[in-house]
């Protein structure tokens, strides 16, 4: 017998179902299948509970405290901008009443309170400027003595009397005939070849050797020693002799201005020029020897610029090369003009040449370092003991120069000035041409040539002027 099909719910299985039913699982079961076990969280014991309970109520009040801080914080903040504001409204209102009541405006007002307050304080200024001008020039005094002080205690050298002669000694008289030599042949020779003046008759037991050329001189006195020496007293002999102390002098020339310049911390001057300055050595003024002179017054020039802040290089080749025009004898024209023409020459800087050229107030200062060369110069040449003026020869030769100008019938007046330097003649209009007046300066200064020995150069100016005058009543 056949099994009878089985139902689910009222449903007739199919038929490979029927023969294979499937196992039934209990609905229970199945649910508890489905669902997969999971892991529960360890309990908690009650010291753990307790402690992020209380963690929790601590973090609650912290974040309250915090809250509060703010808030009052901003409400302080607040408060001080509302009475900021306010304090500026009431102090606006304050000023605009002011404004008011005055009939001034705020910048109005300000200004008349200052021009009170400068009024009042006025006299109590002048009194103070006063006063810290008075100090200042006191102490100024003080400071500038003391700076020329010590800048002259740094110059101070040795100092050496000279003129324009030289004296060569001789052992007696009978030499004096040799110098003469037949019909005056070696004397002439001598003369001619060196360029000096040998006068014999002075003094017995000596020769004298004159000329402004101190160079020259030098040569002279050197070669007319070595002749005597020698005792062949020649024409021949004197122009060998005179060429080879020539040469040796030029030598001697070189290394002595070589010193004066290393002296001075110079190094990087020409060669040339360094021998020229050479000639210090033997050229003297007012008895003062140009090297000592020049050594002198640069060591003080550099101090004065160090005190003053100058620039200590221009003021020490302004104090070198100030007199240079001193030693060069084979142009017309002062000293000042002759040094800053050879100082063109070289190409030495502008602000030295107007040094050289400004430090006798010849032309305006133009720097404070040509200030401090002329200051230089003036100490070194005024200071006690440092210059001697054979003043008999200083007056003889003014008197003979104004002599020769009024000579002449038409001069009313003839005055030597600048040390003899130049003649200022004033003619009488009425005796007179306006052409007369350069006529006459060539007369004079022919005259002048002829009849005088002086150093440098004198310059002859003549004036002739018209004056009408009347008063009005």
């Amino acid at each position: 017998m056949f099994a009878q099909p089985k139902k689910i719910g009222g449903q007739q299985l199919p038929q490979r179902l029927q023969k294979n039913p499937p196992k039934v699982v209990p609905l229970r079961k199945q649910v508890q299948l489905t669902q997969q076990p999971q892991r529960q969280p360890a309990p908690m014991d009650d010291t753990q509970l307790r402690e992020a309970q209380a963690r929790s109520r601590e973090i609650i009040v912290e974040a309250k405290d915090e809250a509060l801080a703010i808030r009052e914080k901003a409400e302080r903040e607040a408060r001080l901008l509302r009475q900021e504001i306010s304090d500026k409204e009431r102090s606006n209102q304050f000023v605009k009443k002011l404004e008011r009541v005055a009939g001034l405006t705020r910048d109005q007002a300000k200004q008349q309170i200052l021009e009170n307050l400068e009024s009042e304080l006025a006299k109590d200024t002048a009194q103070m400027i006063q006063a810290a001008e008075n100090k200042a020039k006191e102490e100024s005094d003080d400071k500038a003595r003391e700076i020329l002080v010590d800048a002259m205690k740094h110059g101070a050298t040795e100092y050496v009397p000279e003129y324009t002669v030289s004296i060569v000694k001789i052992a007696d008289d009978e030499v004096k005939g040799r110098i003469i030599g037949k019909d005056g042949r070696n004397i002439r020779s001598f003369e001619l070849i060196t360029g000096v003046d040998v006068d014999l008759d002075d003094q017995p037991g000596q020769v004298r050797l004159s000329c402004f050329d101190p160079v020259r001189r030098e040569i002279a006195r050197i070669t007319l020693e070595r002749l005597i020496k020698d005792g062949r007293i020649q024409p021949t002999r004197i122009e060998e002799t005179v060429q080879k102390v020539t040469s040796e002098l030029q030598k001697i020339m070189y290394e002595e201005g070589k010193k004066l310049c290393h002296a001075v911390g110079i190094y990087n001057l020409p060669a040339d020029l360094m021998q020229i300055l050479g000639r210090f050595k033997y050229r003297f003024s007012y008895g003062q020897n140009l090297i000592a002179h020049t050594l002198e017054e640069t060591r003080i020039g550099m101090a004065l610029a160090q005190e003053v802040g100058a620039n200590v290089e221009v003021v020490k080749l302004g104090c070198l090369l100030h007199d240079i025009g001193k030693v060069v004898n084979d142009e017309e024209g002062s000293h000042v003009e002759l040094g800053v023409n050879l100082l063109k020459k070289y190409r030495i800087p502008q602000v030295v040449i107007d040094c050289v050229e400004q430090h006798h107030e010849d032309t305006p200062f133009t720097s404070n370092e040509s200030v401090l060369v002329y200051i230089a110069d003036a100490i070194s040449g005024a200071r006690p003991g440092a210059r001697y003026e054979n003043y008999d020869e200083y007056v003889k030769r003014l008197t003979n120069l104004e002599a020769i100008a009024k000579s002449y019938d038409s001069v009313r007046e003839a005055y030597a000035i600048q040390a003899g330097r130049e003649v200022r003649v004033i003619l009488n209009p009425d005796n007179s041409k306006d052409d007369d007046a350069v006529v006459l300066s060539h007369k004079i200064k022919d005259r002048i040539q002829a009849e005088m020995t002086y150093p440098g150069t004198v310059t002859v100016t003549v004036v002739r002027e018209v004056r009408s005058v009347d008063v009005a009543k």
